[in-house]
């Protein structure tokens, strides 16, 4: 496994850890299709929840949550609308959370941001 990859997987570890502490249930980690990936599919109470997860190991790059830009949140509200098509889920609550995590001090730094953005605004 490359470094990148291994790098991305602790980054996931780490947010699935921190998003089951605060009660989100996972469904999917790397639920792929080919217009892309979404990192973490989750339910918090009954809203399904799309989770970006952006980990920095230092500040050449910015902020992890700024990573997401308009381009990033376009493909993932677009990967969302079809995992609720083909799982059947029209009617179901959902939102969009980035969660980042900041690998430069001793102990990781992970922030959930619920409710990142809106689909209508990507």
């Amino acid at each position: 496994m490359d470094d990148r990859i291994a790098f991305g997987k602790t980054g996931e570890d780490l947010a699935c850890r921190e998003l089951e502490r605060r009660g989100y249930a996972i469904l999917a980690r790397r639920w792929r299709q080919r217009a892309g990936e979404i990192d973490i599919v989750a339910r918090d109470g009954r809203t399904l929840v799309f989770v970006e997860v952006k980990a920095r190991s230092g500040p050449a790059f910015g902020a992890a949550v700024e990573a997401v830009a308009y381009r990033k949140r376009q493909r993932l509200v677009q990967l969302a609308q079809f995992y609720l098509t083909i799982n059947r889920l029209s009617n179901c609550p959902c939102r969009f959370d980035v969660v980042s995590i900041d690998l430069t001090m001793e102990r990781p730094d992970v922030q959930v941001f619920q409710n990142a953005f809106d689909a209508g605004a990507a």
